[in-house]
């Protein structure tokens, strides 16, 4: 069994920052494509950034310049820094695996509220 969980959502101020972790536990030989989603109230679930194994990255328009995703593949780990948020990154923001001969799995989501 593969487990998603992250952490480090929370409530921020317009400007300010967070970093979010997602860590990867159970029968896990190795992990693909890891990657953050989100989706705000009344929106579809939207790419936030993903990483391949070999640290290629991918960010969506609205975050380049300001989001940094980043893995650690000895712990099974991949990280969302958050810098200059504004209002309407708040969302539900939930870590995605791909792990190999495993399937595809999700993490529970972690709320982030930016205020204005």
């Amino acid at each position: 069994q593969v487990r998603l969980v992250e952490s480090g959502g929370g409530l921020v101020q317009a400007g300010g920052s967070l970093r979010l972790s997602c860590k990867a536990s159970g029968s896990i030989f190795t992990i693909n494509t890891m990657a953050w989603y989100r989706q705000a109230p009344g929106k579809q679930r939207e790419l936030v950034a993903d990483i391949s194994n070999s640290g290629a990255t991918n960010y969506a328009d609205s975050v380049k310049g300001r989001f940094t995703i980043s893995r650690d593949n000895a712990k099974n780990t991949v990280y969302l820094r958050m810098n200059s948020l504004k209002p309407e990154d708040t969302a539900v923001y939930s870590c995605y695996a791909a792990i190999l001969w495993r399937g595809d799995y999700w993490g529970q989501g972690t709320q982030v509220t930016v205020s204005s």
